[in-house]
């Protein structure tokens, strides 16, 4: 028989990054977390006895795990325990609480594939009849059929007041897991007697998949985490996430119900929310920004944009009490509405989340007098609106930049001549290395408006459309000087080629019969020796009398050539009857 109590040290509470001090006694157990510098009130958490329903004993992260199941506080974990404390555990337990502790063991094979077993507070992943690990339902947030044969489990992002969210305790956070459940099964054949549908007939075949996603989606309580539905909207078209999804709004939180996907978002989520007339004159768009993102996958979603048309109307009563409605929503909601279908989803959202609604800025007014202007952000086309306190480029990817953290704004033309150029980009750089992001393609004609809408935000601009300009028209006069000076550099560099042109033969006679001293005629210098011209002599003489018929060529004009001489010059002789 344990004593008055038990104490234990360095036990961990739900997973707590700070560990604290564990006490058994009769009346129930108490943990008490280490006081530090920081925390001088540090936290106090007590559990009657008569809650004790289960305990089970098994190798955890910190050491060793008691996982105590309660009667109405769900499962709580207290990891930390040294090996050797499970005799003074045991004995605490039984004695104080008559309750035995179980020993579980865990699978340690690896393996990715197993059985689901869905009991009271949480779903078993087993392998070889063995937990590999387990997910309480109280953390679970939401679930999606990613494929006929797939679901997406996603886990409490630490803003769920319901949730106990035992998993933002840690340092990293596990925010989505996904089973693959092929095959079909028949209602009523799974671990838990409970999984047969009430409307539904036991024995009935369906897809697995689909049965462990309404299995796990009754039993996290996903459908009824807000009771009463204060307002359902059908058939709403999104841009962002894209496709058309049913809204329901509840007390705190409101669900986007798709084909494929649902979604579910706390109130406290929703930071902003715009309401944008789109250039074209016939849709406007409400935008939702959320904090943290709504998630799909590996895809965030800041922002979530709603399409409606500017005459679309619509008529909707609130489903609430009127004592309801005064006490919690006096002057924020209404009973009935009667208005434009953007305007009523909007009132509705604010009055709920208690966010103002935002509108663009009436210091600028485009050249077709609209709100925004058509632009693109890398390959995305969009619109990019000027509101009083930031830029917002929607809807994909939606981009919202603060004027605070703005640190200048560069007009330039990127490619193309600048002044045919009928478009031109904006780079928003932002401070301390934030990044910039460059929007494409803007009209022209936007350029006055634009640069009066900084000037009025006193908005640092950088305007290299001018600058550009004057770098072209330098460059055409630089380019143009090179021009000339090559034509006198090159005339220059000829040497005597000029000469050769301009000066003329003066001891060029045309079609003249006198004999001209050419290099074949006797009377033409060689440029040899002495002895040469003796051999030539020679020849002459013993030429002399004989008569050969020599054919005279026409005079031809003379040619200016260079000739280079590489032995001794021979003398061809010229003979006569």
């Amino acid at each position: 028989m344990p004593g008055e109590y038990e104490t234990f040290e360095n036990v961990h509470l739900d997973l707590s990054r700070v560990p604290g001090k564990c006490r058994f006694a009769a009346s129930g157990m108490g943990w008490k977390a280490r006081s530090t510098s920081k925390d001088q009130n540090p936290e106090v958490w007590t559990l009657p006895a008569n809650e004790f329903m289960q305990a089970h004993w098994s190798r955890a992260s910190k050491g060793y795990e008691l996982k105590v199941f309660t009667r109405t506080m769900g499962i709580v974990q207290l990891d930390g325990f040294e090996q050797d404390d499970l005799d003074r555990v045991r004995d605490a337990v039984k004695g104080y609480y008559n309750v035995n502790v179980e020993h579980k063991e865990h699978a340690l094979k690896g393996w990715n594939w197993g059985k689901a077993e869905f009991s009271k507070y949480e779903l078993y992943f087993n392998v070889a009849n063995k937990p590999a690990f387990e997910i309480p339902y109280s953390e679970v947030s939401n679930l999606n059929l990613a494929g006929k044969a797939e679901v997406a489990v996603e886990f409490a992002s630490g803003d769920n007041k319901k949730k106990k969210n035992k998993a933002t305790a840690g340092v990293d956070q596990l925010v989505e897991m996904r089973f693959f459940v092929p095959g079909t099964v028949k209602k009523g054949d799974g671990e838990d007697g409970d999984n047969a549908s009430e409307d539904g007939e036991k024995g009935e075949e369906m897809q697995a998949a689909n049965l462990f996603y309404d299995t796990l989606k009754e039993k996290a309580e996903i459908g009824e985490v807000a009771g009463v539905t204060y307002a359902t909207f059908l058939d709403i078209l999104f841009l962002t996430p894209r496709g058309r999804y049913d809204i329901d709004m509840y007390e705190n939180s409101f669900r986007l119900r798709g084909k494929t996907y649902d979604y579910k978002i706390q109130y406290d989520h929703v930071k902003k929310f715009f309401l944008l007339p789109k250039p074209d004159d016939v849709h406007m768009m409400a935008v939702i920004g959320l904090e943290p993102p709504l998630r799909q996958g590996q895809t965030r979603y800041p922002f979530l944009v709603m399409q409606f048309k500017k005459e679309e109307d619509m008529e909707f009563d609130l489903n609430i009490t009127e004592e309801v409605l005064k006490q919690k929503y006096e002057g924020r909601l209404q009973m009935h509405y009667e208005a434009a279908a953007h305007q009523v989803v909007s009132s509705i959202f604010k009055g709920l989340t208690g966010k103002k609604i935002t509108s663009p800025s009436r210091d600028f007014s485009s050249h077709h007098q609209q709100s925004g202007v058509k632009c693109s952000n890398k390959a995305n086309e969009g619109h990019l609106f000027f509101l009083d306190k930031a830029f917002l480029f929607v809807p994909k990817p939606a981009v919202y930049m603060s004027h605070d953290n703005v640190q200048h704004v560069t007009l330039s033309r990127v490619g193309g001549s600048v002044s045919a150029s009928r478009t031109f980009d904006v780079t928003v750089t932002l401070k301390d290395g934030q990044g910039e992001y460059q929007f494409n393609n803007i009209n022209r004609e936007e350029q006055a408006s634009l640069e009066a809408f900084l000037k009025i935000k006193n908005l640092r601009i950088k305007n290299d459309l001018v600058e550009e300009s004057n770098v072209l028209l330098s460059t055409l006069d630089d380019e143009m000087d090179e021009d000339e000076d090559d034509a006198v550099g090159n005339r220059a560099d000829r040497g005597s080629a000029d000469e050769d042109e301009e000066s003329v033969d003066e001891d060029f006679e045309a079609e003249s019969e006198s004999d001209v001293a050419e290099e074949y005629d006797s009377a033409h210098e060689s440029s040899g020796n002495s002895d040469d011209d003796d051999d030539a002599e020679g020849e002459e003489e013993d030429l002399d009398g004989e008569v050969e018929d020599v054919d005279v060529p026409p005079p031809k004009k003379k040619e200016t050539r260079e000739v280079v001489s590489e032995g001794p010059a021979k003398k061809k002789v010229k003979t006569k009857k």
